[in-house]
C-alpha cells in the first residue's frame, strides 16, 4: 500500500510541473496517429500507425512504423501528425 501511495505522489508531482502539450505527449505513447505528408500544400500520402512517431535528432525528419504494411517510414519536410 505504501508503494503504492509513494507511486501516485510521485506521478502527481511530476505531471503537475508538465505543461498540457507535454503531458499530451506523454499520453500519446503507443496511441494510434495520422501522418500526412504535404508537398506544395497538398496532401500526397497518409499513413496511420499505433506506435510512436519519432523525431529525427538535428533533423526535421520524422520515422514510424506504417500500421498496414508493417514496415518503417521515414519523412522529412511538411508533415502533419496527427493523434487520433
Amino acid at each position: 500500500m505504501k508503494q503504492i501511495l509513494l507511486s501516485s505522489l510521485l506521478a502527481v508531482t511530476l505531471l503537475s510541473g508538465c505543461t498540457s502539450a507535454t503531458r499530451a505527449k506523454i499520453a500519446s505513447f503507443g496511441g494510434k496517429h495520422k501522418i500526412t505528408f504535404y508537398s506544395g500544400g497538398v496532401a500526397v500520402r497518409t499513413w496511420h500507425t499505433s506506435g510512436y512517431v519519432q523525431n529525427e535528432e538535428h533533423s526535421d525528419g520524422y520515422y514510424f512504423q506504417d500500421d498496414a504494411t508493417g514496415k518503417l517510414v521515414t519523412l522529412s519536410g511538411e508533415v502533419v501528425i496527427e493523434q487520433e
